[in-house]
């Protein structure tokens, strides 16, 4: 979408095919606010409010023309693209170049009752809550720790669902670090070095069993704990969608890739990269860039930033007697929004640098308490501090995106961390409309936590129940291919037998001949070659078909334009 306005601003004639009914690709499933920078990526908006304003911005340029609920099946050696339009028509346009912004997929873990009903993918469980309005579950339990398991989670909570725990492999979570205090302040558990034994129950998800892990992720035996839900929820990362990059590279067609399908990051750092690889096609063409190239590049690589180093930095005291915004945003990410929405400019971003931590400098302006940055926060990171509202008492405004109806006279705040500090008293609640369904609670508290106090509570933690399962080798049983139900013990015994072709495993079990076309299983099928030993130099890697779906083949049998074919240079 990024690339088309670009192109489109040129008057470049442009086909954008996408298989949504929908343009926005994952943004459309995205409720919260963005990160990045406000001026170049529209930071501090929801995902779904800009993918409608970049498709209106789309939708004004002629040279565009958009194919909806579209496509594109395949790239081949003539140079040409198969595409299935939205009345099920088959054609093949031969572009004079090819930009692929696919996206990426989600990476998949193999345990012991992975194929249960219940046990969901992030993309299918925002699809369900975000999108189809389904609520899929009454708890669940989250495995991942990145900024996909941690969004989730936090989507979830606003379905009503709860959110038993989430646990990350890795000592630490993988994603910002605001998005993970935004869910333990809430309540959720997060549990670091730990990772799931298996998903159990009899014809759906009943409960899960999970465990403490070493340094190389090996379950700890005796460690295990059971706790109930009725969902799972798997996050483990996520692997560029860029088979029509390779095979187009392959075929010599000049071709760009942007967003995640040339590497995985923020959707901040794929509207940048459509930009930039919409520039270099112009300058491929014979015209000049119109925008500054060094500078979008330098930008995308600070947006596409790991997260930095956490800094702890002490709030303004709070005898400091006049209203001000508490910052307990304290990791080096790429996010301005709250320096932006300041009118008196008293949020400041050190030197310019979008990677710095923004930081509270009055410069004699007294803040006017308008409650833009605590609104706008994509991390929900700021509150603000009243000292002097009442005599002994501090009160403290909060943002707040869960169900107002569920706050009482009465919540329990927390700090940063999410450890509880006091029961306190409920002021007043409201949801302004020019805040975009983000309600300001305020709380009074005693002054000498006031600026510790940094969300609310919305759910206990889970009863635990200890078992002791065996922490062994993956179970023979376990699904590794969905589309076609082909267990672990059927691909470990062939390994066993001396095949290391996996074009031979498919053909004797059918895994990888599903709907999928092995994108989920190929790498799963790997892992158990790794679990016996097997070196990857001696392994002959699946054989890519030309073409990415299912397509029935009357569709691509049709000749001539009458019988639903047609080529477009």
């Amino acid at each position: 979408m990024s690339a088309a306005i670009t192109l489109g601003s040129c008057g470049i004639q442009t086909l954008l095919v996408d298989d949504k009914p929908h343009l926005g690709g994952k943004l459309v499933l995205q409720t919260h606010r963005f990160f990045g920078s406000a001026e170049d990526v529209h930071a501090g908006m929801r995902g779904i409010e800009i993918a409608n304003l970049m498709e209106k911005e789309i939708r004004q340029y002629p040279s565009v023309n958009v194919w909806n609920a579209a496509r594109a099946v395949g790239v081949f050696s003539d140079h040409a693209a198969g595409i299935i339009d939205q009345q099920n028509l088959y054609h093949l346009v031969k572009p004079k170049m090819l930009l692929i912004a696919t996206g990426a997929r989600e990476n998949t873990l193999i345990f012991p009752g992975n194929a249960l009903p219940g046990v969901y993918g992030a993309g299918a469980f925002q699809t369900l809550i975000n999108r189809d309005l389904v609520k899929p579950a009454n708890s669940v339990f989250i495995v991942g720790g990145g900024n996909v398991g941690l969004i989730t989670g936090y989507h979830a909570l606003q379905a009503g669902i709860r959110v038993v725990s989430l646990i990350e492999a890795a000592p630490q979570c993988g994603g910002y670090k605001v998005h993970e205090q935004k869910l333990a302040r809430l309540g959720v558990p997060i549990l670091t070095s730990h990772t799931i034994i298996s998903a159990n129950g009899s014809d759906h998800v009943e409960s899960i069993t999970y465990a403490r892990c070493s340094d190389d992720f090996t379950p700890i035996v005796g460690t295990e704990q059971t706790v109930p839900c009725d969902a799972i929820l798997v996050a483990v990362g996520l692997t560029p969608v860029n088979e029509f990059v390779k095979k187009a590279r392959e075929f010599g067609i000049q071709c760009f890739s942007a967003g995640d399908a040339a590497e995985i990051a923020e959707a901040s750092a794929a509207i940048i990269s459509g930009r930039i690889e919409a520039n270099k096609i112009l300058q491929c063409m014979g015209r000049d860039p119109i925008d500054d190239l060094m500078r979008l590049e330098l930008l995308a690589e600070k947006l596409k930033s790991r997260p930095g180093k956490t800094v702890n930095i002490h709030n303004i005291p709070v005898e400091y007697p006049v209203i001000q915004p508490i910052i307990h945003c304290n990791q080096e990410i790429p996010c301005n929004p709250c320096s932006i929405s300041c009118p008196l400019h008293n949020i400041v971003i050190p030197e310019g640098n979008i990677l710095s931590i923004p930081q509270y400098d009055p410069k004699n302006k007294v803040c006017i308490n308008c409650e833009r940055c605590l609104t706008i926060c994509p991390g929900l990171a700021i509150t603000i501090l009243d000292p002097n509202h009442e005599k002994g008492y501090a009160i403290v405004s909060i943002p707040f995106e869960m169900n107002l109806d569920e706050i009482n006279q009465s919540t329990i705040v927390v700090d940063e961390c999410g450890t509880p500090l006091m029961e306190a008293e409920v002021i007043s609640k409201k949801a302004p409309l020019r805040h975009d369904h983000t309600a300001t609670i305020k709380v009074k508290v005693p002054p000498e936590i006031a600026d510790k106090v940094a969300g609310i509570q919305v759910q206990q933690q889970a009863t635990r129940k200890d078992i002791i399962p065996e922490a062994g080798a993956l179970p023979n049983e376990t699904i590794i291919c969905r589309c076609e139900r082909v267990s672990a013990g059927e691909i470990r015994s062939l390994i066993k037998r001396g095949i290391r072709d996996i074009n031979e495993i498919k053909a004797i079990t059918r895994a990888g001949m599903g709907a999928c076309g092995s994108k989920t299983c190929h790498n799963l099928i790997l892992r158990l070659f790794r679990e016996e030993g097997i070196p990857p130099s001696s392994i002959q890697p699946n054989t890519d078909r030309p073409l990415f779906y299912e397509i029935e083949l009357g569709i691509l049998a049709a000749t001539g334009k009458s019988k639903g074919s047609t080529t477009h240079e």
